[in-house]
């Protein structure tokens, strides 16, 4: 009887233990080393702290970079991603070079870009100039598109 505790007791232990170890994914922004990371579309070195992109697959974790949100954007349609959809797009704020969700942020439209689309993201309506133009994603991604390079 008390084996059979003993064996109840150490498979219920294996079992906790393997199920602790299950991999999480990090959707948080990784390090850019700048200056030396290469855009995964145009494969130009990514050296503007104000407009790099990175984008983080969360089905495996692994991340591409990119030095305009352009190349983003043409990157998922060229490849055809099928997790676009999922994945967690970072792009820097033109304004402060932090970290911000690019599928949550405004854009303006009148930007010098390294690859010339031109759209500068804010984390805030409010940080973009009055009188300018401020579209969300869906539309800047949408323009990208219309107008590919």
């Amino acid at each position: 009887m008390y084996s059979n505790i003993i064996k109840l007791v150490s498979f219920i232990f294996i079992i906790i233990s393997l199920s602790s170890c299950e991999k999480k994914i990090s959707t948080n922004p990784k390090e850019i080393h700048w200056d030396r990371d290469m855009c995964s579309r145009c494969a130009m070195v990514i050296s503007d702290r104000n407009h790099a992109v990175q984008v983080i697959n969360t089905e495996d974790g692994k991340v591409y970079v990119f030095d305009d949100i352009g190349c983003t954007i043409l990157w998922f349609k060229e490849q055809d991603i099928k997790w676009e959809e999922k994945a967690v797009i970072w792009i820097t704020a033109i304004k402060t070079a932090k970290w911000i969700n690019a599928k949550t942020a405004f854009y303006d439209t009148m930007n010098v870009t390294p690859m010339a689309y031109g759209f500068g993201a804010h984390e805030q309506k409010d940080d973009i100039q009055a009188g300018l133009e401020v579209i969300n994603y869906e539309e800047m991604k949408k323009r990208i598109l219309e107008n590919k390079k």
